[in-house]
């Protein structure tokens, strides 16, 4: 029999959010959710979707892996000629969205990526596993291939030519800084009421902080 989809639904149980409980800054704030999805064991805390749009207004998601929260800055890593690189050079407004199931916690966050420095991408790039280094630099993401067969066999063939030499970050891979002008945390709730805040940036770098309906 098949699954009528419509009819799957459960309530929202595991806690709410108050105004009072909110930290000022949203950056703090989402610091603290990750913190405790980290330390709750949630499946890929880190994953984010991320969403951008074509040159033609077409909007396009992906999840990535966030990999660093620095000077308010969200910051993930990616082939810049991959399908999202050639939309953030045409368009920097990006969207993230944070999902972790077990808390009934989201994230929602709007702004502007910006390539960061070569340094910056090289020191991260070092820390990489090796074989994700050799993936990085001979996968010409988001661009057909024939077959997988052509894709392992150039892995194979650059793991033979960086045998006992430092793997080089490749010029088009490297990392994007997010900063965020707009950030909301949702918070399941029993009977769909559930608590949503939304922080927005100011032209003096203060946030506001509303609570949304449901």
């Amino acid at each position: 029999m098949k699954t009528n989809i419509a009819d799957i639904r459960r309530d929202y149980t595991k806690g709410g959010l108050r105004r009072r409980d909110l930290n000022e800054n949203p950056l703090d704030q989402f610091r603290k959710w990750l913190d405790e999805a980290i330390s709750s064991k949630v499946d890929e805390p880190t994953a984010v979707l991320i969403g951008t749009v074509s040159p033609e207004g077409r909007p396009s998601t992906r999840c990535v892996l966030l990999k660093e929260l620095r000077d308010g800055q969200f910051v993930f890593y990616t082939n810049y000629e991959s399908r999202k690189g050639s939309h953030l050079a045409n368009n920097p407004y990006i969207s993230l969205t944070f999902l972790w199931h077990q808390l009934e916690r989201q994230v929602h966050v709007e702004g502007i990526a910006q390539k960061i420095s070569p340094q910056e991408s090289d020191a991260y790039f070092r820390t990489r596993p090796y074989k994700s280094r050799i993936g990085a630099r001979v996968s010409p993401q988001s661009h057909p291939i024939p077959n997988r067969g052509v894709i392992v066999k150039s892995f194979m063939q650059e793991s033979l030519r960086y045998i006992g030499r430092e793997v080089e970050r490749p010029a088009n891979w490297g990392g994007y800084a997010v900063t965020p002008h707009r950030i909301e945390f949702w918070q399941g709730r029993e009977s769909r009421l559930h608590d949503r805040f939304l922080y927005t940036l100011q032209a003096d770098n203060t946030w506001t902080i509303e609570r949304l309906a449901p």
